[in-house]
């Protein structure tokens, strides 16, 4: 079924002199300027690596990109600073391809849609480590940066009994938290996601947000790696789709 994280138990999903992908567990940080956060995926790469570590580097490795501590999925390393290079243009050229998957709350009733709401810093005191979606026809908010994300309904049915909608999710945009946000304005928040349902959805042993396909074309190497499904009913009996 599931089980939490250890430093032992990264799964690599490609690997080449160029790049490593990794099938990043939920509730683990990337890398993190606290030496007392021994369970970092920079500390399972080195642990499994040690060959590769860039002693120079702060965190001994390359990441291409983020990925949130709740979030699981495909992550892809840099080996070397050409590939590196070669992978950040891909991003800020937007010709990266991804591909998330998540289960929200309720049974959404249109089968897809295209949301494209602003994404700024949420300025309250005590909500600062969130973000906020930008007001409907605010365009002189110079903090909101422009997000477009497609939403496609795979499946709907029941998470612990009550109803759920698994989506197919392909940003267009990469903001912080957009994923959640975007889900969240339609009314379906994803399913245990703590910070953007008030501290309520506590009972999942995880967010249900998970990065599925990562394709970066770069020219380096063509990178097309895809993290297994986590949410089946076969891995946890708690989600049932409705037939």
């Amino acid at each position: 079924m599931y089980k939490p994280a250890s430093l032992d138990d990264l799964v690599v999903i490609h690997k080449s002199s160029n790049f490593i992908v990794v099938n990043k567990h939920y509730d683990i940080k990337i890398n993190s300027d606290d030496e007392t956060d021994e369970l970092t995926v920079a500390n399972q790469l080195a642990k499994k690596f040690p060959d590769l570590v860039e002693e120079g580097l702060a965190h001994y490795f390359r990441f291409t990109h983020r990925l949130d501590y709740s979030t699981s999925g495909a992550l892809c390393v840099a080996l070397h600073k050409k590939a590196s290079s070669s992978a950040q243009k891909m991003f800020q050229k937007r010709e990266v391809q991804k591909e998330y998957l998540a289960l929200v709350r309720g049974h959404m009733t249109v089968d897809r849609v295209i949301v494209e709401r602003g994404i700024c810093p949420n300025s309250e005191e005590g909500f600062t480590h969130m973000m906020c979606l930008s007001k409907d026809g605010e365009s002189k908010d110079v903090k909101a940066r422009s997000a477009k994300t497609e939403i496609v309904v795979l499946q709907r049915g029941f998470y612990d009994g009550d109803p759920a909608t698994k989506l197919r999710l392909l940003p267009f945009t990469g903001r912080r938290h957009q994923l959640r946000l975007h889900c969240l304005s339609l009314g379906h928040p994803i399913v245990g996601d703590y910070t953007y349902s008030n501290r309520m959805d506590t009972k999942p042993y995880r967010m249900m947000l998970h990065s599925h396909k990562l394709h970066i074309p770069s020219n380096i190497e063509d990178i097309d790696a895809t993290a297994p499904d986590p949410f089946t009913s076969e891995y946890d009996p708690k989600w049932v789709v409705d037939t």
